[in-house]
């Protein structure tokens, strides 16, 4: 059975830094690439950012670029997310998912599993 945990979301203010982590069981985690999203309230589901099995390919949302960062730890079987700088706007649920295999992509279909989301709210 697959799961993915997330945690470490919650409220902040503008400005400050937290960082999402999500633990993924049933897969072989150190093969398949990773990925963020995100949905805020009333609008779909969009992509953060992704990363490849090794790291070497990262990919990120415009919205993402140079504020946020996205990690792994295969030997924990853990992705994170490292948000900086955050602004009201990226107040949202946030969801770590897992592709099918070492390639993501930047579609909710390059992803099969997906955790049950984590609460971000930033305050201005």
């Amino acid at each position: 059975q697959v799961q993915l945990v997330e945690s470490g979301g919650g409220l902040v203010q503008a400005g400050d830094s937290l960082r999402l982590s999500c633990t993924v069981s049933g897969r072989a985690f150190g093969k398949i690439a990773m990925a963020w999203f995100r949905q805020a309230p009333g609008k779909y589901r969009e992509f953060v950012a992704s990363m490849s099995p090794t790291g070497g390919i990262r990919d990120y949302a415009d919205s993402a670029k140079g504020r946020f960062t996205i990690s792994r730890d295969n030997a924990k079987n853990t992705v994170y997310l490292r948000m900086t700088s955050v602004k009201p706007e990226d107040t949202a649920v946030y969801y770590c998912t897992t592709a099918y295999g070492p390639l993501g992509g930047r579609r909710m279909n390059d992803y099969v599993d997906w955790g049950q989301g984590t609460q971000v709210t930033v305050s201005s």
